[in-house]
């Protein structure tokens, strides 16, 4: 079997299976809110759910939750595909690998999404609640009182308690941005080395 489609397939699965053993977990072994130091403070696993989109934003109540369920189901498929064609077309392994980076996190989240409500009781299919854990409070401090507006208010950074899934999904991004340039630069080598007579016709 193709390499192209070999370690893409083994990665996706990888990260799909971390991130549901850590959800699982945290799931089983702690209470909604409990919270425990990994590394000093600035590293935590802190148990919260997160019933809609990114940073708990909500849309829509019930139907609102399908919709946005079908929405993520119905994209992660275009890039599911998207990185079969890529793989196939021999694109850089770097930028096949950051696509499934993204499409590892959004099944990911996906998965609980359509069962977890179901599985644990809560709710019903398609309406479960993403379980976050990742905490890192690095800066944890108090605006000074001659701060305009928010003087003497307490400020923390990085506030937002996150997921593998998210993570992954990040991390995608971020080498989009750092391969794109070398994914076209190789497609367009690949494409030159597969007709020759553009290369002819140019030169001409």
């Amino acid at each position: 079997m193709n390499n192209k489609i070999v370690i893409p397939a083994v990665l996706l699965i990888g990260i799909l299976l971390f991130d549901q053993f850590v959800k699982l977990y945290i799931k089983t072994h702690f209470m909604l809110g409990e919270e425990v130091n990994v590394f000093g403070n600035w590293f935590k696993l802190h148990f919260t759910e997160n019933y809609g989109m990114a940073f708990g934003i909500e849309f829509g109540g019930k139907t609102g939750k399908v919709f946005l369920t079908v929405f993520r189901i119905i994209f992660v498929m275009g890039i599911l595909w998207y990185i079969q064609s890529m793989a196939k077309k021999g694109m850089a392994m770097s930028y096949v690998v950051s696509w499934t980076f993204i499409a590892a996190g959004a099944l990911g989240n996906i998965i609980d999404s359509v069962f977890y409500g179901a599985y644990f009781g809560y709710d019903s299919w398609f309406h479960g609640r993403v379980v976050d854990m990742l905490y890192f409070p690095l800066v944890q401090t108090t605006i000074p009182e001659w701060f305009p507006f928010w003087a003497g208010e307490d400020f923390e950074f990085f506030r937002p308690v996150f997921n593998i899934a998210d993570a992954a999904i990040t991390i995608g991004f971020v080498l989009i941005l750092l391969t794109q340039g070398h994914a076209n630069s190789e497609e367009n080598q690949t494409t030159s080395e597969e007709n020759p007579d553009i290369n002819t016709s140019i030169t001409e």
